[in-house]
């Protein structure tokens, strides 16, 4: 497929989607969400896709964050529309790992959107944060919900309020990240992950980023009966079989996803 706003490239099981308008620091409009939405539908059933990296064209931003001018004609009926809160909630829902490699400033829907992955990787350089409150409106693709899942309560209510923006260091010193590499290591790092996960059970990834996510939102006993049944599914499954199997016979699994 081809896109305006967005470039997609694979290689050897990982699907790249870079955000691709520069000139605006890659910030994301209506269009662009759109695409995102499109390049993740037309991988969902391609076996040959195990892993999906988000990155953004250059090395100064990942994604800025919404596009400004579409912000300052949006309208409150408009503000209701489910826009960039549904694309977020598909990638955080999607079948397939998804790793956000942020090469450069990811500041508001732009680092929510990384919050949207299961995995973000930040170059040293990159700054993050959620500074919408200095524009009189709040995160509202997820920011509040998801930062405050991934770093705690205190620390999220402490960057959303004040706006503040942190390095890549301190962001992985919160957990925000899950490690600050050189520019130049990025992608490599990214791909060293997906090639990683790439190898495990794809059944198993896909029930366990369910019930990691659904488990987050409810009370304990339920979330451990949750992951029971998840893990009732995969003991029945062709690739249970054949992982053990491998384990067994000191190879290589070979999983179907079945």
């Amino acid at each position: 497929m081809k896109f305006t706003n967005i470039v997609t490239e694979t290689e050897e099981g990982i699907g790249f989607i870079i955000i691709n308008r520069p000139e605006v620091r890659n910030a994301l409009n209506v269009e662009t969400l759109h695409e995102i939405e499109q390049a993740l539908d037309g991988w969902r059933n391609c076996s040959d896709i195990k892993v999906v990296i988000f990155t953004g064209v250059g090395e100064k931003s990942f994604a800025a964050g919404a596009d400004i001018a579409q912000l300052n004609k949006r309208t409150m009926i408009e503000a209701l529309e489910p826009n960039m809160t549904a694309t977020y909630r598909k990638i955080e829902e999607y079948d397939k790992p998804t790793i956000a490699a942020i090469n450069g400033v990811a500041l508001g829907g732009g680092l929510e959107l990384a919050l949207a992955c299961d995995i973000r990787i930040a170059a040293l350089h990159a700054k993050v944060g959620l500074p919408e409150v200095g524009l009189a409106i709040m995160p509202g693709a997820g920011g509040t919900q998801r930062l405050s899942r991934v770093i705690g309560k205190g620390k999220a209510m402490e960057l959303i309020l004040t706006g503040d923006i942190i390095t890549a260091e301190e962001a992985e010193r919160f957990g925000l990240v899950s490690r600050a590499v050189p520019q130049e290591k990025l992608l490599d790092t990214a791909k060293q992950y997906a090639e990683k996960i790439s190898s495990k059970g794809p059944l198993a990834l896909r029930l366990a980023k369910f019930v990691i996510n659904r488990g987050a939102d409810i009370e304990m006993e339920t979330a451990l009966y949750l992951e029971k049944l998840a893990q009732t599914i995969l003991i029945g499954s062709e690739d249970k079989l054949e992982g053990t199997q491998a384990f067994l016979d000191k190879r290589s699994p070979r999983f179907q996803g079945k």
